[in-house]
């Protein structure tokens, strides 16, 4: 499995991910802006004055992160990542994600995930982690509605933009686990 064959655009219906480009700045500015509270439980903040360093790097590509903006019917309404976990070619983990909060609730969050995963797989990868802030436990019922396993907590993980000790859930989702799920 190689970087090319897996960050690739991706859609389904209404939904499609494309590889951020400088072209969804403003967009994805207007919805990141659309819950500023959401950011004190995130790792970094894309809010106001954080957004355009945020996005600098994230299209730099720090640290070992390959974003999409997420649409819905051609609108950006989000964003989403693979960033590197384990070893190369074997292990990734789907992140820095975000929703409008017009669609948290409505199943687009799980189409969003069901895509990823399932092209991660079939990519030839064997094992898809996600890590959330203890304290999000809407994204932590999210993932375990994947049918990912809490695998544990990695306490005082990292000091979140804010100056939070985040204490970070993690989880994963294994090819075989998943292949009995959508079998």
């Amino acid at each position: 499995m190689n970087d090319a064959a897996l960050y690739v655009p991706l859609s389904d219906g209404d939904l499609s991910l494309e590889p951020l480009a400088e072209a969804h700045r403003e967009a994805l500015r207007a919805a990141c802006a659309q819950d500023a509270h959401i950011w004190e439980i995130y790792p970094t903040s894309w809010e106001g004055a954080h957004f355009d360093p945020q996005f600098d790097a994230v299209l730099a590509g720090a640290p070992r992160r390959r974003a999409y903006a997420v649409c819905h019917q051609g609108t950006v309404a989000g964003m989403t990542a693979w960033i590197e976990q384990g070893q190369p070619g074997w292990s990734i983990e789907i992140g820095n994600s975000y929703i409008v909060p017009a669609l948290r609730g409505t199943g687009f969050n799980t189409r969003l995930k069901h895509l990823m995963i399932g092209h991660a797989f079939a990519c030839g990868l064997e094992r898809v982690g996600f890590k959330v802030d203890a304290r999000n436990t809407r994204s932590q019922a999210a993932v375990l509605k994947l049918g990912a396993v809490r695998e544990g907590v990695l306490r005082h993980e990292r000091r979140t933009w804010n100056g939070h000790v985040r204490d970070t859930v993690s989880f994963s989702i294994l090819r075989r686990e998943w292949s009995a799920r959508t079998s």
